[in-house]
């Protein structure tokens, strides 16, 4: 990665594992968001849509099974699903880029396309366990930091809509292995030792090191739309296939319709798939980072 210079915003992700950005998106552009998800939730969850989030299962593959209940919704950028193209914009513009850009200390030629999806409130209450996204509960301290030790080579965050407060996370946990009290804790724990709720309004992003020790803790009772995505550093290579590639983002990244974006941001998005698609031919059958 080039030598950039530091900024406010990177130096907490880099402490924290985490950072806010307030108000990226406001007024109509706020609006138009809102309405085009609205539209995909009630897809998702009446079966029109079957690329969703289960209810009761964590981690992908999930199975088409809208009467369970869901609470996501896969593949916002699949030319398939109605809106797609104001979800397309979002995911490329400038933005997100920009800020993806100083987090990753790094140049357009090196951003990858990688994953847009939305997070929605549960018909029932839901909760996720504790986990880091590709490092697995019975990995030992020393394998937890051969991949902490590592640089993330990904932006991932989540952006709402409306006001959310369901990424629980706790602090600086993207640099160390667990503790004794995380390590023996029951996997969905309440309340571990410095935990954090993130909480966003209209229009915030919050990214972090998806390796950070986190859950998902989603209120029935509470409207939530939270567009969850991530973009990669082409320095990742295989080490971000699995994460990226086992959402199953292959069947369709070669039809993403780009014709709404401007010149320049049209060829940035030609580009960065073009380099999803060379990790895809290099990585084979990457399989899934978790169970359950």
């Amino acid at each position: 990665m080039p030598a950039q210079k530091s900024t406010g915003r990177l130096a907490d992700l880099e402490r924290d594992g985490f950072v806010v950005v307030r108000g990226i998106v406001a007024g109509q552009k706020l609006e138009e968001l809102r309405e085009a998800s609205l539209r995909v939730e009630k897809l998702g969850r009446s079966g029109q849509w079957p690329h969703i989030r289960t209810v009761g299962k964590q981690f992908p593959p999930w199975t088409f099974s809208p009467e369970k209940g869901i609470w996501g919704v896969q593949h916002l950028m699949n030319p398939d699903l109605p809106g797609h193209e104001i979800f397309t914009r979002q995911y490329f513009s400038e933005e997100i880029l920009s800020i993806v850009r100083e987090l990753l200390q790094c140049d357009d030629d090196e951003l990858v396309m990688e994953l847009f999806n939305m997070l929605v409130r549960p018909d029932g209450d839901f909760e996720l366990r504790w986990h880091r996204d590709d490092i697995p509960a019975d990995a030992s301290a020393e394998e937890e930091m051969e991949r902490l030790g590592r640089p993330a080579f990904h932006a991932q965050y989540n952006f709402a809509l409306w006001e959310d407060e369901s990424l629980v996370l706790i602090p600086g946990s993207h640099k160390r292995p667990r503790t004794e009290t995380e390590r023996n804790a029951d996997p969905f724990e309440k309340v571990l030792p410095e935990q954090l709720v993130v909480k966003l309004g209209p229009g915030d992003i919050a990214f972090y090191n998806n390796n950070i020790l986190h859950r998902g803790v989603y209120d029935s009772k509470k409207d939530r739309v939270t567009l969850h995505g991530s973009v990669g550093h082409s320095g990742g290579s295989k080490l971000r296939a699995r994460n990226v590639l086992q959402h199953g983002i292959g069947s369709y990244v070669d039809k993403v319709d780009f014709s709404k974006l401007s010149d320049g941001e049209r060829q940035r998005a030609e580009e960065m798939r073009a380099r999803l698609v060379k990790l895809g031919s290099e990585s084979g059958d990457v399989g899934y980072s978790l169970q359950g």
